[in-house]
């Protein structure tokens, strides 16, 4: 997959897992919502995130919820509705790969809307790069390495972000650590070009 961190959609489509990733780190929230960024979720992905029973649900997996809940009072994920072409389409691709049902209701509302797709889930992005026009899948850490390539970031910020990340369970460590190398790399790069 191609990350190119000056480049991002700003108003995607996101999957649940994706949904996690963003709100486990309140810093990253913040500074995405701040500099416009505008998150959409399929009904399939609401009920995974809220009603999907949960046998044991963890102290992290509820202090999730209950930011989503609040997110979502503050406009930050809205709902978007399926049309029955979605959800053939949801059946057509169901039959591909083995993702959930929150995963194919983004990727095929993503493609009728022609909206940026948002997971963090690999078999998800796979489909979703076979499916969607180029460069219009995204990961949470490509969002991340946008908001730091720009300068809506601070550096001393990333150490905060992965430790809120970490503190609710999240495994996403060596990608934020990557993504903010290839941020500054590419600005350094930038840098040396000058202007043209």
């Amino acid at each position: 997959m191609n990350r190119n961190v000056a480049e991002i959609g700003k108003w995607p489509i996101v999957d649940t897992c994706s949904v996690w990733n963003l709100l486990s780190s309140p810093v990253f929230l913040r500074a995405c919502v701040s500099h416009s960024f505008e998150f959409a979720i399929t009904e399939f992905v609401l009920y995974e995130c809220l009603h999907k029973p949960r046998k044991f649900p963890s102290d992290t997996d509820l202090e999730l919820m209950q930011r989503f809940r609040q997110a979502r009072t503050r406009d930050q994920f809205r709902t978007v509705s399926l049309t029955v072409d979605d959800l053939q389409d949801v059946s057509r691709l169901r039959m591909r790969r083995r993702v959930s049902k929150g995963e194919l209701s983004s990727i095929a509302f993503a493609r009728r809307a022609t909206m940026s797709f948002q997971t963090d889930d690999q078999g998800a992005r796979k489909l979703a790069i076979e499916e969607l026009a180029f460069g219009s899948v995204q990961t949470t850490p490509h969002v991340l390495g946008w908001l730091f390539y720009h300068g809506k970031l601070a550096d001393h910020e990333l150490g905060r972000i992965i430790k809120e990340h970490e503190q609710v369970g999240r495994p996403l460590r060596k990608y934020f650590e990557q993504i903010y190398e290839e941020a500054m790399r590419c600005r350094l790069m930038e840098r040396g070009r000058g202007p043209t």
